[in-house]
């Protein structure tokens, strides 16, 4: 099983992130480095969401953010390790809309459930495969590092 190590401090950010923008979707990219058995999550960054459908059930990262953020993540040798987002009032589980919409084979896209305005739980899912056709999440285990 993949695993995605983060700070407690991390999660609680993304936990922060989620409520202040519940009952809206809040999105992030997570920055760290590879190992042979997962990411390692050393920073996290909010993204504006600005899905221009729902922002309640949608999320979307403008490219030209993410290219900022890229940027600044190799001026640290870091990497894009994934992306963070919230589901206000449904659970921590990807959604087919997450899958189709999800490019970044081999990263992490870690969902918190947001329940009245309350971050509940938070899970994360490897996005395999070796090209779009075949994309899949697996599931990964959390570890908190202190």
């Amino acid at each position: 099983m993949s695993l995605l190590r983060l700070r407690r401090t991390l999660l609680e950010q993304i936990c922060i992130h989620a409520e202040e923008q519940y009952p809206n979707e809040c999105c992030g990219v997570l920055l760290g480095t590879a190992g042979v058995d997962g990411w390692t999550v050393v920073d996290v960054v909010r993204a504006a969401n600005v899905a221009l459908d729902s922002t309640r059930n949608r999320y979307t990262i403008a490219p030209a953010e993410i290219v900022r953020i890229m940027r600044q993540a190799r001026q640290r040798s870091l990497e894009i390790a994934g992306f963070y987002h919230s589901h206000p009032d449904h659970p921590a589980m990807w959604s087919p809309t997450d899958l189709a919409e999800a490019h970044w084979l081999g990263c992490s896209y870690t969902i918190t459930e947001v329940a009245e305005g309350c971050a509940r739980a938070t899970n994360s899912f490897l996005l395999s495969g070796t090209k779009e056709e075949d994309k899949h999440f697996v599931p990964e285990r959390i570890e908190l590092l202190n």
